[in-house]
């Protein structure tokens, strides 16, 4: 059962103080001693309080909106969810007030705060990775929330996207089926990118499941590039040449990789097979057509909000909707 939002006067409560202070806390307003603005700070958090600011300004102007953070609008990836997040949109006079937490999920929290400050009619976020504080924010606001890529935990409300667990397992056994054996891996800061680990674990389950393993992995400290994936490569294959097969943590690191083969004379899918993970248009205009996994991100943003928008009210039952995903053969591996 949905337990009521916290309010103004549980934050007093819980704080020590009155209602009027905590108001000026909030609004950052009138002189307030660092000791007592701690507390009320610690009391927001704990209880996962929002402040309504729409209530005397855009309620009124009756402009409903719809929050969406994304991790990154540099990445291709995230621009073609918002694309249909837009498309589903478009016809209903909701408004989208956009938040980019560059995979800081204290980033997330600040910019949720400030998102459910206006009373919006639903929340998008990516992912299942929120702090405690962000967690009980979403929880508490009864408003309707999507999450968005990864079906690998259970959603606060709706999650919709694909499983990169099962993701990882379905590549591992599509390249086992195509005689490889000897498996690399390159990849990209897992801190940032969970997705990724989900699928590095599901290519550890199938290598295990057919009594293989990794003989090599190489990660890149920061975010995922085609820089990236040209020097990791490079820097794993120096220390074991003999691999028939590296998987990349997603289409970027496996086109910086391509070129890397390029510059060193490796005859991709011949002596070396690459695969990636995203179905990028890069990745399918390289000389030969990358290996890889197209998720339908367009789909993950436009069936977001169809869903979002069918009520309201959050329903008592979590909603978990799998996109699916395409193995492209390619030419690479």
């Amino acid at each position: 059962m949905l337990q009521d939002a916290p309010t103004l006067t549980d934050v007093a409560r819980l704080a020590g103080v009155s209602e009027i202070t905590v108001s000026r806390v909030v609004r950052n307003k009138g002189p307030i001693s660092r000791s007592t603005r701690e507390r009320v700070q610690a009391a927001i958090e704990k209880l996962g309080y929002v402040p309504n600011r729409a209530a005397g300004a855009l309620a009124s102007a009756g402009a409903p909106l719809i929050g969406v953070l994304l991790p990154s609008l540099s990445n291709i990836v995230f621009p073609e969810v918002l694309r249909g997040i837009h498309t589903a949109l478009a016809s209903t006079g909701y408004q989208p007030l956009i938040g980019v937490t560059d995979y800081d999920p204290v980033k997330e929290q600040e910019i949720l705060s400030s998102l459910l400050a206006w009373q919006p009619a639903a929340i998008i976020t990516t992912g299942f990775e929120h702090t405690d504080a962000s967690r009980r924010m979403l929880s508490s606001s009864k408003i309707r929330v999507a999450e968005l890529m990864d079906t690998d935990a259970e959603p606060i409300d709706i999650a919709v996207g694909l499983s990169h667990r099962r993701a990882g397992f379905d590549t591992g056994r599509h390249l086992i089926s195509r005689n490889y054996r000897r498996f690399g891996y390159v990849g990209h800061d897992w801190n940032a990118d969970h997705r990724a680990r989900l699928r590095y674990e599901g290519l550890r389950a199938a290598l295990d499941e057919a009594g293989l393993e990794l003989k090599a992995e190489e990660r890149f400290d920061g975010p995922s590039s085609t820089m990236a994936g040209r020097e990791t490569l490079a820097a794993l294959l120096s220390r074991k040449p003999d691999l028939d097969v590296v998987v990349f943590s997603n289409d970027d690191m496996a086109v910086g990789g391509f070129f890397h083969c390029l510059s060193a004379n490796i005859r991709v899918g011949q002596t070396l097979g690459l695969f990636g993970f995203n179905g990028l248009d890069i990745g399918q205009a390289l000389p030969l057509p990358l290996s890889t996994i197209r998720s339908n991100r367009f789909a993950i943003g436009r069936i977001a909000v169809e869903k979002l928008l069918e009520t309201g009210q959050r329903p008592a039952e979590k909603l978990i909707v799998d996109t699916g995903y395409e193995i492209i053969a390619g030419a690479t591996a």
